[in-house]
């Protein structure tokens, strides 16, 4: 081989690694972490979970990937490691898929239908619909097929240029005399998990010794303990993905290890023994890519044939090799939910952002929750009412660190456009949620130093602020309801009740300056229910900040600070409907009677 071969060697390589890159991470985008969520949801039967860990990782072609996801969902809590392990098991079977893919490349025939079914023939028709697709497509969906197919087209066009270039080794003594010292089955293993643990894909691997396979220097004998080699170095992966997660982590990724040691030294065994007594004629005889992705499908079904009754015996080594601490006991007592927040998720964006979606939903209705017993204290002050504010908008404070943290990183990643809306929405919504936080504790410091103070509202403005309250209660039912329902009817109801507020809010204080000139009302009163009522405008505010974010999701043209006035047509002739309701709904008692006194 030359220079130039090598050049085209290297350049084949680089291609069939960018292709199997780039089809992967089209295939997880299409996902959209629905098959994580599939996974999230498995049942504790073993079969089933053997099945769904194969189809997962036949769809998104990388059983690196399915492993990591089953580290980072067993290191959250949302998995057990006993339901973790048929998925492994499956997901080395899924895997196999693309080397049956890359086996096209050796179909021989002279017909029409045959020569179709070489990738030669038929890449380039997916590559043309790829870039056409790339080029006009305007949905994230289209732009992630496009990839998938120009990926495959990459892909299979860097196999062939592989093949090509290794070709001529064929007649080089020299090349053909290292790859027989494959035949020693020590030797064999571990270049086949050196390589895959530098590459980071058994798939990419068997590929490349697909590729190999066209100087007809390999026989079934001697590639055997390399694609053995192939399954334990892709372990190498989860292994550093499992650095400074939690132990159950941790015993996930060994569980991965020692069921593809288990299985590669049990398959050899057996081989060995068998060839010795019966002699396989076919051990010297030479392979081709389809001999290999057969070899490659045998092995791993028969390991998961062998050690799939034998799981818990797994489960058992995996904790002796890391044993149950007292510190582990305690820390499992307390259920933290941020460990969601996995680190791991972040590279399936579409599974990350339900994630967080879940858990600002529990702050959406924490703030709901905190917001309504603040309010009741003005009704029925209590100490340990009080105190439940307080912890309750500490937590809404952590919600607000850790996910704001998390969805920044997020934010940063490879997103769609619908991803990305979505992570700006949710950044925006927890905002909001928090701030809620923040007026409920202020109200609370208010019911506080009323109670102190033996302060008490006149009967009249008692009367006005409970039909404010009553609206506030409402617009919060209906913002945070429409959040965690994703109800865009109900959001759209929202701002004309944030109208109407507003003018309750300046009724409110008008009325309430008016019995302070009559001295019906202390001024220190009339502080005191100035910063209620400010409070809850605010609160009414941020209500609806969070029904324009929603009403913005579902029509990118509209502006949130200017949403009222771009209101037309139909639209706004039910937003002035919704609004005339909300008047005659939560309307103060007559002015006529503003100079009664309370």
């Amino acid at each position: 081989m030359d220079i130039f071969g090598f050049l085209s060697l290297v350049g084949g390589l680089a291609l069939f690694l960018y292709g199997m890159h780039v089809m992967g991470g089209g295939l997880e985008k299409l996902s959209g972490g629905k098959l994580e969520r599939v996974l999230e949801k498995l049942t504790s039967n073993p079969i089933k979970a053997v099945l769904l860990g194969a189809g997962v990782t036949a769809v998104i072609q990388s059983s690196s990937a399915t492993t990591v996801m089953l580290v980072g969902f067993v290191n959250s809590g949302i998995m057990k490691l006993s339901q973790a392990i048929g998925i492994i098991m499956g997901a080395n079977i899924g895997t196999t898929l693309t080397s049956w893919l890359l086996s096209l490349t050796g179909i021989e025939g002279g017909s029409f239908f045959v020569k179709m079914l070489k990738p030669s023939s038929f890449s380039p028709i997916l590559a043309l619909i790829g870039i056409i697709f790339m080029m006009t497509a305007k949905s994230d969906r289209k732009k992630d097929v496009a990839d998938i197919l120009l990926g495959f087209a990459v892909l299979m066009f860097g196999m062939e240029t592989m093949s090509d270039a290794v070709k001529p080794l064929a007649d080089v003594p020299e090349f053909t005399g290292i790859l027989t010292k494959f035949t020693n089955p020590i030797l064999g293993v571990l270049v086949g998990a050196l390589l895959t643990a530098v590459i980071q894909s058994s798939s990419a691997s068997v590929g490349i010794l697909q590729a190999l396979s066209v100087t007809g220097a390999f026989t079934y004998g001697s590639v055997i303990p390399i694609i053995m080699g192939q399954n334990i170095g892709t372990c190498v992966t989860a292994m550093v993905s499992a650095v400074g997660a939690n132990k159950g982590a941790r015993r996930t990724a060994f569980v991965h290890l020692y069921f593809n040691v288990i299985g590669s030294i049990a398959f050899l065994i057996i081989y060995s023994a068998l060839n010795l007594a019966i002699q396989f004629e076919f051990a010297g005889e030479t392979v081709g890519a389809a001999g290999i992705a057969a070899i490659h499908s045998v092995f791993n079904i028969f390991a998961t044939a062998v050690l799939l009754p034998f799981t818990k015996g797994l489960e058992k080594l995996a904790y002796l090799t890391i044993p149950v601490t007292e510190d582990e006991l305690r820390d499992s007592a307390k259920e933290d939910e941020f460990k969601v927040l996995d680190e791991r998720f972040l590279s399936t964006p579409g599974y990350a952002i339900e994630q967080c979606i879940s858990l600002v939903k529990n702050m959406a209705k924490l703030s709901l929750d905190s917001f309504k017993e603040a309010m009741g204290l003005f009704e029925n002050y209590s100490v340990h009412q009080a105190e439940l504010v307080k912890e309750q908008e500490d937590m809404l404070d952590k919600y607000e660190d850790k996910l704001s943290v998390y969805l920044t990183r997020l934010n940063s990643q490879n997103l769609t456009e619908q991803e990305g809306q979505r992570v700006s929405t949710l950044m925006q919504s927890i905002n909001d949620f928090e701030r809620i936080g923040d007026h409920a504790y202020n109200l609370m410091e208010i019911a506080g130093e009323m109670n102190r103070k033996e302060m008490k509202f006149s009967k009249k403005a008692r009367q006005e602020m409970e039909i404010f309250g009553s609206a506030i209660k409402d617009i919060l039912d209906r913002s945070i309801g429409a959040f965690l329902h994703h109800d865009i009817e109900l959001a759209l109801s929202v701002e004309p009740l944030e109208e109407v507020i507003d003018d309750l809010n300046k009724e409110v204080r008008k009325r309430h300056v008016k019995r302070l000139r009559k001295g019906k009302c202390t001024i220190e009163l009339g502080l005191a229910l100035s910063d209620i009522a400010m409070n809850y405008e605010r609160v009414a505010d941020h209500c609806s900040n969070v029904a324009v974010y929603m009403i913005q999701v579902e029509d990118h043209t509209i502006e949130a600070h200017d949403y009222v006035n771009n209101l037309t047509g139909a639209t706004r002739m039910h937003f002035e409907e919704m609004q005339e309701f909300f008047q005659s709904k939560y309307q103060l008692v007559s002015k006529k009677n503003l100079e009664e006194e309370g």
